[in-house]
């Protein structure tokens, strides 16, 4: 079987609204995790109680990418600074 070889580049990666996103994903994980407290025996009783665990989880995780992509998208946006800076000054 031959090997596998791309037939043409990848094409260049979507940039967005990405902090915008995972602030939004974030907050999504808390609500649904302060939504499922008033519920909690209810879980326990049924053995659910990592539903409530996974959810508070995923909104401390968010807090470090919120914390990731705010430091990338400021990187991002001093290296095409220093890029055009660079360019005019030739």
């Amino acid at each position: 079987m031959a090997k596998w070889t791309p037939q043409h580049e990848a094409p260049e990666p979507l940039e967005g609204p990405v902090v915008a996103t995972i602030t939004g994903g974030t907050i999504l994980w808390f609500v649904l995790f302060l939504a499922q407290l008033p519920f909690y025996g209810w879980f326990d009783d049924h053995g659910h109680t990592w539903w409530v665990w996974t959810c508070l989880a995923g909104g401390g995780l968010g807090l470090i990418g919120i914390w990731y992509v705010r430091k990338r998208d400021a990187a991002l946006k001093r290296a095409a600074a220093a890029a055009e800076e660079g360019t005019l000054q030739e």
